[in-house]
This record gives structure tokens, sequence and C-alpha cells, in this order.
């Protein structure tokens, strides 16, 4: 069995070489889009000129334009981008059947036993790097054993490796850290006469080699765990893989390690290129610019009825619903619903985006609408018959869960389907898991009636609170729970239940519990018990009052 070969590609600039494409005739002028972040605007992605000014990714568009006067930007397009890259992984099917996108700017290419037929390795990336130019887009590509060696030689292979300095040199390390970290090699310099993107080729088995010049970065790591091990003087890769993995994992946690032996190939990552999955989604383009609610509802009317033809057709109903709106200056503003239960009737989705109409910014005006349903579940079509008793029955039944789903979406379109739970019995005599709470919208009302406890449960249940009395089991006359005095008027129990023994639960390591039901001159029912003591002491708590 040949040894896999992956071949990552990375689109340095995608998201302005992006709209470069559609501009034409501007490669010579210094182009960046710009995204917001917070409160402020940064350049997301830079082309080639302006990143020959000095511009880079992240940085602040005002510092962007002090550097680079003649800088032109436009606003970022995050949802054109992605599908740009989708675009992209479908168009180099043609070197491998197993690609996979690599958010937010890669590609990754499973390409073992396909070198062949492209005349080699070489080959193959020399002619993917140069199909890509001829597209008007810059791809650097990395060829290793392992995903993670492939991405980090098409990222840091040949290129200066990012600085995060923070102060310390490497005389301030500790002599632990100097005594263990591996002797440096120098960098070796490119030879003369090589292309900055050329393909960085790792042979089959030196992999290990390859990287071990290259900065931690290339592992994929956070900026955080970069900056600490810089500062500790871990900054090539090869300074790691001369350290115990247990110290690692302890101080910089377990995907520091994960990411190490992925990039090694100790630890396995497969490339899994997803189907593409089936598109429900209409588009409307206008003839002249919108901008009143009013003509964005119109066009949502000749919208729907399409998407959910289209739905009715596949079997299928939507449980989220995005709406996108572009405008004429190339951005899009999009709001998003989602649905209790899937639909497809226009009827059951339009009011929840008719909420949400109002976040839309126009801007200088709208020239297209599109329509998608961005998550679908199948549709069963409900067929009533029988007796007319229970015809009416059973159809009374349907509009009412009809009603409620409808109900629990355009809450949800408010405050976030999420936020909408119901409870089902728990499967446990614990009192606080005697009810289990789950999302409404992906769950069906509990079947039967709730199981009746052994006793009266409080209304309201709360963590067990310390009460300050006598450390005996019997009640207590007076005692003290949150700041106040309480004097007992009368007590009922005791309801004994023990902790779950197969489970390790920190809030019954007190053992078992005495339960009663203690009723103050005030009147307060509270719901009080005495704990035993096993891993923690004895004494009184509160949990819970009754109405």
């Amino acid at each position: 069995m040949p040894a896999r070969r992956i071949l990552s590609v990375w689109y340095p600039h995608l998201g302005a070489e992006r709209l470069l494409r559609r501009m034409g005739g501007m490669a010579e002028t210094p182009f960046a889009v710009v995204a917001e972040a917070g409160q402020m605007q940064v350049l997301a992605s830079v082309s080639e000129r302006a990143a020959a000014a000095g511009l880079h990714p992240g940085q602040p568009l005002r510092d962007a334009h002090a550097i680079c006067a003649g800088l032109l930007t436009r606003p970022q397009n995050a949802p054109a981008e992605a599908a740009f890259l989708q675009a992209l992984a479908r168009w180099a099917g043609r070197f491998s059947p197993w690609v996979a996108v690599a958010p937010p700017d890669g590609l990754t290419l499973d390409i073992t036993g396909c070198a062949h037929l492209f005349g080699g390795e070489q080959t193959l990336a020399e002619r993917l790097g140069q199909e890509a130019a001829d597209l008007g887009l810059t791809a650097r590509c990395g060829l290793a054993d392992t995903v993670g060696a492939a991405w980090a030689l098409a990222r840091y292979a040949g290129h200066a490796a990012p600085s995060h300095h923070s102060g310390d040199a490497i005389d301030q390390e500790a002599r632990a850290t100097r005594s263990r970290a591996a002797k440096r090699r120098p960098r070796p310099a490119m030879p003369t006469g090589a292309r900055d993107d050329a393909p960085a080729i790792a042979p089959p088995g030196q992999s290990h080699g390859a990287l071990a010049d290259l900065p931690v970065a290339a592992l994929r790591l956070e900026a955080e765990t970069v900056a600490q091990l810089s500062r500790l003087g871990l900054r090539r890769i090869g300074d790691l893989t001369g350290q115990p993995r247990a110290p690692l994992a302890r101080r910089f946690g377990q995907e520091l390690v994960r990411r190490l032996d992925q990039a090694l190939g100790a630890a396995p990552e497969p490339v899994s290129p997803a189907a593409p999955p089936p598109r429900h989604a209409v588009r409307l383009t206008l003839p002249d610019p919108i901008g009143l609610r009013a003509d964005i509802l119109a066009g949502l009317d000749r919208l729907l009825p399409r998407l959910c033809a289209g739905l009715r057709a596949a079997g299928r109903g939507a449980r989220a619903v995005r709406l996108d709106a572009l405008r004429v200056d190339e951005t899009v503003q999009t709001v998003e619903a989602g649905l209790a239960r899937p639909a497809d009737s226009p009827a059951r989705i339009r009011p929840l985006l008719d909420l949400k109409l109002d976040t839309i910014d126009a801007g200088f005006g709208i020239e297209a609408l599109r329509l998608a349903a961005t998550r679908v579940e199948p549709l069963y079509p409900r067929t009533v018959s029988g007796h007319a008793e229970a015809t009416q029955a059973a159809r009374a039944r349907q509009d009412g869960e009809t009603a409620l789903a409808d109900l629990m979406g355009r809450i949800g379109a408010r405050i976030g389907l999420e936020a909408i739970t119901r409870r089902h019995p728990g499967d446990s005599h614990i009192p606080e898991k005697a009810a289990q709470v789950l999302a409404a919208a992906w769950s069906e009302p509990a079947a039967g009636d709730w199981p009746a406890p052994p006793a009266e449960r409080p209304l309201l249940l709360w963590r067990p609170e310390i009460v300050t009395a006598p450390d005996r089991p019997a009640p207590p006359a007076r005692f003290r729970w949150r700041g106040r005095d309480h004097e007992t008027a009368r007590a009922a129990g005791p309801e004994r239940i023990a902790p779950e023994w197969w489970l390790d639960d920190p809030d019954w390591r007190s053992g078992v519990r005495d339960y009663w039901q203690v009723t103050t001159r005030r009147g307060a029912r509270l719901w009080l018990f005495y704990a035993h003591g096993g891993a923690t002491g004895s004494g009184w708590f509160c949990q819970g009052s009754f109405a």
C-alpha cells in the first residue's frame, strides 16, 4: 500500500483576489478587504501588492491608510468567500477525488495514488499552482505525509516566521528549559532563483525533518499558546519534539500535544470530503434597487412559494431559513430564523422572517434577494382516517401541535429557540434529577403521566444551603437560615433518600439524607434535610420551599 500523501493548498490573498477577479485591471493597485471587529475596522484580506507595501490581515484600517495612502478597500462578504472556497474545492477535484475545505482560505487534497497521473508530485503541485494563477489566484502548496505537516509547509516553509516576542530573550530561559531544548540548527536559506510560491515538498517519511525548523505557529495553535511557548524559548517545532509530553500537556493543554502528534503522524487526521448537501434556495434579481421594508416583504412573498414548492417536491421541511439581501455595494445583509417543527408552508415561515426585517440595512439599495433553507428535515404527510369523532379529535390535536410549534417559532425568533425548554420525567430517585430539561424545539412532549413521587415535593428547588442548627437527626426547634432566625411550628417526615452509589456526585458526598417538611412560625414551609455524613460532615441544610 503506498504511503499516504497529503497536499495542502493555501490561498493567502483569497478574499482580495476574489474581488480583483471581478473588478479587473486593478492588479497594480494596493487592495484590501475590510471587516468589522467590534468598534473597529480591520483588514480581513490584502492583495499581493498591498502585502508588498507592508499591510497584513488583522491590521487596523486607520494604520493601513497611514502606511499606504493609495489603498483601495471593499467591505467583506463572508458568505460569498465561503461559497467561492467551495467552488475551488469542486475545481480541485480534477487533481484528486478526496478534496476537503480548510476554512477560511485553504484546501486539503489526499493525492495518494494520483501523482503519477500528472508526472509526479512536483509536477502536480506546480500545475495546480499555475492553473490557480491563470484564475487570478495566488496558491502556495505544501506536500507531506500528514495533514498537519502539509498545512505547515504550505504556510511557513520558505517564509519568515511571524514574531511574537515579549521581551524575553533566549538568555532569560530557565536552565531546565535550555538543557532540554534541542539544539537549534540554522534556518536553510532559499536557493538563488527559487520562487517564493514554489511548492514545499517533504519526501515520504521525512516530515519530522521538514518541520523541525518551522515556527510553532505552524502547528495550528492558538496565538496565546504560541506566545507562551515563545517566552520559554520554544519557538521551533524541533524544540518541542525533544520535550517530555506530560509536562507539555500539563502546562499548555492537550491541544498542543494533539497537534504535534497529528503533524508527525502519531495521531490520525483523515481527509473527509463531505458530499455537497442538497440545496434548497431561490433567488430574485430586482430591476431597480429597493430599500423599503414593504418592498423587501413583497420580494419575500414571491420567493417563499417557490422555496416551499421545492421542499414539498423533495419531501423536506425547513427547520432554519436565511434571507440574504445583496446590496449594490456588493455586501450582504442577512437575517435567519429557526422553526420549532419542519415546515413547507409559506404561512408558517413568513411571520418569522417578518419579525427580523427591521434589522436589514439597505444602504444604497438592495439589488437581489436570496432565500435558502439552511437546515431541512424529512417531512412525512399525516393522513387522518377512522370514525368521525376520532377524525375530528386527531385533526384538532394536529392543529394544536402546529399552533404550538408556530408560537415557539415566533418566540424563538426574538429570544432564540434554545431559550425555550420543556421538562421530561427523569429516571432517578434524586429530587433534583426527577426532571430533565430539554429544548422544546427539538423534543416532543412527555408521553403519559408523570410518575408520582413518594412524598410531596416543593414548588421551588435550589442547591442545598447550610442551616445553623444542632447537629442531631431530630428536627430543630429553632434554626438560622439566610441570616434570619426561624422557629419551628410543626414538622412532617422524615423521608430518607440515599445517594446513587454507582455515581460520584459531589453534591451527595454527605451521605444519606432525611428530608422534613418544616413549617415555621412565620408561615414559611421549607424543605430541610439532615445529612448523616459520608465523605463530608453531617448537618442540616435547606433545599426547597413549598407554596
